[in-house]
């Protein structure tokens, strides 16, 4: 018990003599030990491997897993020692998602057919992804981690203590000085005509003491100059291997950029076997079970008005001719199969009344048939959207459209 209080007694003083020995640095009383230029290189170049350390590992982070409440939850497991619950991508759960809408569609549908060839892909779209966030967790995050949990707070520690050790260097340099500067009044030859002699038995023997003082002095300065030394060279010994951090986070870049590539070129080629089941190239359209946005390929007739001219409606079976059930089942229209209209006019039958809006509207009476010409046709269900030469009508509303005449 009472080792323990002469030794928190001994570490209260250091402490004080450090806070002493600061505050005075920082007012500019007191002078201060300076490194070598060399070292203050050192110091600089380890701060900013650190700093763009840290950017770079939680950029990293944000790049692989994008959803911030999932980096929080995968910290907490790693800091309970716990294993991470594996988890699907996104891609892996679109997958899911169409396939199980493919079978509630009817796996022979082409909607269905569809979905399905498109959810194995992104299935596999997902597990590329899988793969290249663990290869690049391991081989880029893991090393760039351990160098900041790790070597990073060895140095730490180490310029923590040298910077005690200074502190304490300079503290001793003070009291020296201080003490030898009280020696040199307390040794001056007194005036014996001026003073008593017990004044002068006084001062020689405070001399006495001051001179202990000094070696007492310069004894703690030379144990604190050795410990300096030897913490200075320890920590720049730590300063230096921050080139081989380098070399080492070279190497797992190289890695993380080949993961990279692996992972783009494997999605790519997933891609690319998915246009070539889907009998789809540049320029072509997917086929559906309806026919959207079909160009005519018959050239507009001429007119002078400036109102673009076209419908919207269904596309309807060539009457007089009975639909066949087999054809029926599949419910699908390639472009080919559509035929370009003879002539560039139709009728068409307004389903309900409408008044004009304004002078550029045309007013319209339910079951009006009116001349359109017609540019594009579109199977937008229970939708009609007539475009008439003299102006444009607005959408006549959600029934089923009456079929041209």
């Amino acid at each position: 018990m009472d080792f323990n209080m002469k030794k928190l007694a001994s570490d209260a003083g250091v402490f004080f003599s450090r806070a002493v020995q600061f505050t005075e640095e920082k007012l500019g009383q007191a002078e201060k030990t300076e490194l070598d230029a060399h070292f203050e290189n050192l110091l600089a170049k380890a701060d900013c491997t650190k700093n763009w350390t840290e950017k770079i590992l939680h950029q990293t982070e944000v790049l692989l897993q994008p959803n911030p409440s999932v980096r929080v939850e995968e910290f907490l497991y790693e800091k309970l020692d716990r294993k991470v619950p594996s988890r699907v991508t996104n891609g892996e759960l679109l997958a899911q998602y169409m396939v199980e809408a493919a079978n509630d569609f009817g796996p022979g549908t082409p909607y269905g057919k569809t979905l399905f060839k498109v959810g194995e892909t992104q299935k596999r779209l997902g597990g590329a992804e899988r793969d290249f966030m663990h290869s690049a967790s391991i081989n880029f995050l893991n090393p760039l981690r351990n160098f900041l949990e790790g070597d990073w707070r060895t140095i730490t520690k180490e310029r923590r203590i040298l910077e005690n050790r200074r502190l304490d260097l300079d503290a001793c340099k003070a009291r020296l000085k201080k003490a030898k500067a009280a020696e040199a009044k307390a040794s001056a030859v007194p005036d014996f005509q001026e003073t008593r002699p017990r004044n002068y038995i006084l001062s020689a023997s405070a001399s006495a003491l001051w001179s202990d003082e000094v070696e007492k002095a310069e004894h703690e300065l030379r144990v604190a100059q050795t410990e300096f030394d030897r913490q200075a060279e320890l920590t720049r010994l730590l300063l230096e291997g921050i080139s081989s951090t380098h070399v080492n986070h070279l190497r797992c870049l190289h890695e993380f950029v080949e993961a990279q590539a692996t992972y783009y070129a494997q999605g790519y080629q997933y891609m690319l076997d998915l246009q070539k089941q889907l009998g789809s190239s540049k320029g072509e359209i997917f086929p559906g079970t309806f026919v959207g946005n079909a160009e005519s390929t018959s050239p507009p007739p001429a007119t002078t008005s400036p109102t673009t001219v076209s419908a919207t409606i269904p596309v309807v079976p060539t009457v007089g001719r009975a639909p066949n059930p087999a054809t029926a089942v599949e419910g699908a229209l390639n472009l080919s199969d559509v035929k370009p209209p003879a002539s560039g006019t139709r009728k068409a039958r307004v389903l309900y009344d409408y008044e004009a809006a304004d002078s550029s509207e045309l007013a319209l009476l339910a079951d009006e048939v009116g001349i359109c010409s017609l540019n594009s046709v579109h199977s937008v269900w229970h939708c009609c959207t007539i475009v008439l030469d003299q102006g444009l009508a607005r959408p006549l509303g959600l029934a089923t459209p009456q079929p041209f005449h």
